[in-house]
């Protein structure tokens, strides 16, 4: 187990140098930061001097080794936009962003799961063709038509929740939650239920297929003949069966639900990471954009980490091969 680990960490730490660099190097030619930052008759000696002081007149190699070695620290140089930490500006947003996407993926296991088994259990009655109807409407309606529709109709129509912004807040030392207030979960509930429809619907559709192909093994033909009661072989053998698949592709879809909750965060004006990182590509802010990435690779690569390990507890045969590793 130790040198399953080592090695998981090992390449891990080979994804994130590539994310870096390759991040690095696209976004050198998204724009040019130091037009947006003077005026349009800035002399050349003016766009040298402030090229001179954020460093963007070194070699594109020394700007990357100069990134790397304070990135380990903790330093993502400042922001071009708004001449602020880069660290500090994600530190202020990065508890909306995990709150929007935590919050939909409760919502979609809490109800994908049950839809799902149900749906496997009882193919042909008339609520398990409703599911599976409004699955499939749900993977094909792009993200944000559903936010502008839940915006119409539970803003605009009914007046019932408000249609921008994160609302009322408490401070728990650096981190910020509207989950204790009631105007936060008001605010909250718009943007987490158009974050997590594509979710609910993929993982109702996974948990009814891997249903399906579980409960014709041998395994549950025989805890049937032991007499057992359908909640049992169900609950108790088939969907834990079930579950090794759905905790991969969840794990992967948090991670998905971090870094591109970009639309949702535009379209309800939520104040996380991904609108920063939008507002970052219109300005050219370089620092932001590469640390925005590469702080997705960290999430992606800990949250793949992460369901190994909830893998190898569901499944002892991972375990075992991760011994033997």
């Amino acid at each position: 187990m130790p040198a399953f680990l080592l090695r998981r960490l090992l390449e891990a730490l080979v994804v994130l140098l590539a994310v870096a660099a390759i991040a690095f190097v696209l976004f050198q030619f998204i724009g040019d930061p130091i037009a947006q930052m003077l005026p349009m008759d800035a002399s050349p000696e003016d766009r040298a001097r402030l090229a001179a002081a954020l460093g963007l007149d070194q070699p594109g190699w020394m700007q990357f080794l100069k990134f790397l070695q304070n990135a380990v620290h903790g330093d993502f140089g400042l922001s071009l936009r708004q001449a602020a930490p880069v660290a500090s500006l994600f530190a202020d947003r990065l508890p909306a962003t995990m709150e929007l996407a935590f919050a939909a993926l409760l919502i979609a296991l809490l109800l994908g799961i049950p839809a799902g088994v149900w749906a496997a259990v009882y193919p042909k009655k008339w609520s398990s063709q409703l599911i599976m109807g409004a699955s499939v409407l749900g993977m094909s309606l792009p993200t944000f038509l559903i936010g502008i529709l839940l915006i119409l109709l539970f803003s605009v129509e009914v007046d019932w929740l408000p249609s921008f912004g994160r609302g009322e807040t408490v401070s728990l030392g650096w981190w910020t939650t509207g989950l204790l207030t009631a105007d936060g979960l008001k605010h909250l509930i718009l943007p987490a239920a158009t974050l997590a429809i594509f979710q609910l619907a993929l993982i109702v559709r996974l948990v009814r297929a891997e249903m399906l192909e579980v409960i014709r093994q041998d395994f549950i033909k025989f805890a049937r003949a032991r007499g057992l009661s359908n909640r049992t072989v169900y609950l108790g053998h088939a969907l834990k069966n079930t579950l090794l698949p759905v905790i991969t592709i969840t794990g992967l879809q948090l991670g998905g639900l971090i870094a591109f909750s970009i639309v949702t965060e535009t379209v309800f004006q939520w104040p996380g990471m991904g609108l920063l990182f939008l507002q970052s590509v219109q300005f050219a802010d370089i620092p932001v954009l590469t640390a925005y990435l590469c702080l997705m690779a960290l999430f992606f690569v800990i949250i793949n980490l992460a369901v190994d390990g909830l893998c190898a507890m569901v499944d002892p045969r991972l375990k075992a091969q991760a011994r033997r590793g």
